[in-house]
């Protein structure tokens, strides 16, 4: 990961070098005493290296011999584009007061991912927040899980979703998050309204009436 986030600077160095000279490449004079990782990176595709004509254009430009000039490849742009655009994962330290760390497995992550792309749809609407939470979680390979912070309404929602999913097939995603924060979800009756009695309730059995005898 280290190694990783070192790429992501030094592509974000050259680009930084694009901007700031009028011809978009990072010459050698400000990448010298890094050359061997721009040439590392030019190996990987993350960087293009200037041919002879764009050399001899950038010495004209720069009034004096460019020797070798770098910029970002197609693939090195994206990649700072996506690691700029990719939502930030909070840690456990930074986890904001009202809100409860919970780590999910992969299966449990499926149904949240449906129950976000069913939100528009749902009559019982997910917490606020919650779908842009989903979106963020991250996996802590340390304990193979997918981490949320969530508030005390997220995971009420959280656990209405897992209790859809139990309804119609399984419920080991439900019985997890139980176990795992002492939250479940059961539907509140819903009250009966009064009927009056001249209105006949259908699913009752009528009791028969006895007919009257007939003395002769």
């Amino acid at each position: 990961m280290a190694g990783e986030a070192k790429v992501l600077d030094l592509l974000g160095a050259v680009q930084a070098h694009q901007r700031d000279a009028g011809h978009s490449w990072a010459v050698d004079v400000v990448l010298m005493t890094v050359k061997r990782r721009v040439l590392n990176l030019a190996d990987r595709g993350l960087l293009e290296l200037a041919d002879r004509e764009e050399r001899a254009a950038l010495s004209a430009w720069e009034g004096r011999p460019v020797r070798w000039a770098a910029r970002l490849a197609p693939p090195g742009h994206d990649l700072l584009l996506y690691t700029c655009a990719r939502p930030r994962q909070m840690t456990h330290a930074e986890a904001e007061p009202g809100r409860r760390r919970v780590e999910l497995c992969l299966s449990q992550m499926a149904v949240l991912l449906l129950a976000v792309s069913l939100a528009d749809r749902l009559q019982q609407p997910l917490a606020e927040g919650l779908a842009d939470e989903v979106r963020a979680a991250r996996c802590d390979h340390l304990v193979k899980r997918w981490v949320l912070h969530l508030t005390e309404d997220q995971l009420a929602s959280v656990a209405y979703m897992f209790w859809l999913h139990k309804t119609t097939g399984s419920a080991a995603e439900a019985n997890r998050f139980t176990r795992d924060t002492g939250i479940t979800y059961q539907p509140a009756p819903t009250p009966r309204t009064a009927v009056p009695p001249s209105v006949p309730i259908l699913h009752r059995q009528q009791t028969p009436t006895t007919p009257p005898s007939h003395r002769s």
